[in-house]
């Protein structure tokens, strides 16, 4: 079985970086940050949710969350990747439960494709991008 190092791509966790790796876990083929506040501390951040957005972006051989600055001013935070999950509502919703979401209440942005899966829609053809 692969380690968390293994697993995680190099911006998430480098080899020099084992204090921030502390806050990382892996479960499945899902790494996620289970201390944010902790995470945000040793990267001398200080971390207000209501300054802060979940960016959300799923694609096929992938799901990616990160913390984006409201205004731009402080860098992203990566908190989630999952290689290898299905684009399901129910992996997001284990991906938020992991990031503890309801804790912090970030505002949510992504593609309409990983809204639309949040609000527990079923997936339309991108050819003909019409839900009604």
């Amino acid at each position: 079985m692969k380690s968390s190092r293994e697993k995680c791509p190099n911006f998430f966790v480098s080899q020099s970086s084992s204090a921030v790796g502390a806050f990382f876990r892996t479960e499945d083929d899902l790494v996620f940050c289970y201390d944010v506040d902790g995470l945000m501390n040793v990267l001398g951040i200080k971390h207000d949710s209501q300054e802060r957005r979940l960016f959300i972006d799923t694609s096929k051989p992938s799901l990616k969350a990160v913390l984006l600055h409201n205004g731009n001013q402080h860098p992203s935070i990566p908190v989630g990747h999952a290689a290898h999950m299905k684009e399901t509502y129910e992996n997001l919703k284990q991906l938020l439960n992991k990031l503890e979401y309801s804790k912090y209440g970030w505002h949510i942005c992504g593609d309409l494709k990983a809204v639309s899966l949040l609000m527990g829609l079923q997936l339309g053809c991108t050819k003909y991008c019409c839900f009604f």
